[in-house]
């Protein structure tokens, strides 16, 4: 491993970039102040300053990273490296009136400014085209057609209910359904409400650690070739889960319910504070996510086996925001996903708190933004799911 190894890829991306920078910048002035027109120094400045910028960030910052995908289109990276040159050369040229250092930042923090706008829409572009085909695969494996997983916490006097509906609505599939109940250490009798309602499976966290761990536990120990999830209250009415298992098997990796499509009905409303907090987040997750998706958080997602096994299994948040961690990975490792409508029914014993799960989901944010910097996500991990044919 090499010393450039051992640094996160944002700071060597940093690192080059501020590199790249200083060259444009010295040159510019210095042979500004050496009687070159502006001009000529500027176009000297940038061309040197961007091909020592693409051979760095080749060789250095982005090998073998998912982000190299704007390496890897060198017309696009050209393109814009030009757009943003002609804006700095622009306006160091056109504010004559200003000395060449100060014009010169002036023209720079414009051209970064393209830049950075250009560099997320091209990786928007990557990561939509790479989503938005199935990807067909051998089989996923499994001895039942689709399980579903169910976190609980402080369910006993629902659970029950949960269970018998979902059998009622899904129990004569053709394939076979299995219930996988997860009592995420709950101190009443959830678990035993479960089996008493004949759950297929249920797990025990031995201690209260959010939804996200809950899900991972479920998905880790269901056994259908399809897994999906769904909250308790079943805000989601069992029988929607048919389109995404249809989906799955048409060979995408990773179908999550959007309430805000023009599909999508909502039953039961909610109050207008979760409502607006749950837009927030949305926004929120647009600082790290690229595929723009509507609806990070609907409780209603389905997934090959081995995508979800592999992707849940390498993620580290267990609250709330474990779905935009779950996102993230998928874009990260380059999954097929497909968005569809559901139908809602908000319930009035919902375990979420608006205010404060939804500082919690802020905080992940920023804590899923640190892991991906500092390389605590594993590499390589479509190695273990089936292969595209």
């Amino acid at each position: 491993m090499t010393i450039a190894d051992r640094v996160p890829v944002p700071s060597r991306f940093a690192l080059v970039g501020a590199t790249a920078t200083a060259l444009d910048y010295g040159l510019a002035v210095g042979l500004t102040g050496a009687g070159f027109s502006r001009l000529v120094a500027d176009v000297v400045a940038l061309v040197l300053a961007a091909v020592t910028s693409l051979t760095l960030h080749s060789r250095v910052t982005l090998r073998g990273d998912q982000l190299d995908r704007w390496i890897r289109q060198p017309p696009v990276f050209f393109t814009v490296a030009a757009l943003a040159g002609a804006i700095d050369v622009g306006l160091f040229v056109g504010l004559g009136s200003l000395t060449a250092p100060v014009a010169k930042f002036v023209g720079l923090a414009a051209a970064a400014l393209v830049r950075a706008i250009a560099h997320r829409l091209v990786l928007f572009r990557a990561v939509r085209r790479e989503q938005d085909r199935p990807s067909p695969r051998t089989p996923a494996p499994g001895t039942t057609r689709l399980s579903i997983v169910v976190p609980a916490y402080r369910e006993a006097l629902r659970i029950g209910a949960t269970v018998a509906r979902i059998r009622a609505d899904l129990g004569d599939l053709e394939g076979g359904v299995e219930i996988v109940v997860v009592d995420d250490g709950s101190p009443d009798e959830t678990a035993a409400a479960a089996r008493a309602a004949g759950a297929d499976r249920v797990v025990v966290q031995p201690e209260n650690r959010g939804k996200g761990a809950a899900v991972r536990a479920g998905v880790a120990a269901a056994t259908g070739r399809t897994i999906a999830f769904t909250d308790a209250d079943l805000a989601y009415p069992p029988r929607q889960i048919m389109p995404m298992l249809e989906a799955v098997e048409q060979g995408w990796d990773i179908v999550i319910g959007n309430r805000h499509d023009s599909g999508s009905e909502t039953l039961v409303g909610t109050s207008a504070l979760r409502s607006f907090g749950s837009r927030i987040v949305n926004m929120a997750t647009n600082l790290l996510l690229l595929g723009n998706y509507r609806d990070t958080q609907c409780g209603c997602k389905a997934f090959r086996s081995d995508v979800g096994k592999a992707v849940l299994g390498a993620g580290r948040i267990d609250g709330f925001a474990f779905d935009i961690e779950l996102l993230h990975l998928v874009e990260r490792y380059g999954f097929s996903l497909k968005e569809v409508p559901v139908e809602v029914v908000n319930s009035e014993t919902s375990t979420v708190r608006a205010v404060r799960d939804g500082i919690g989901v802020g905080v992940d944010i920023l804590r899923i933004r640190r892991f991906a910097a500092r390389g605590r996500y594993p590499e390589g991990i479509d190695s273990v799911v089936a292969p595209r044919r």
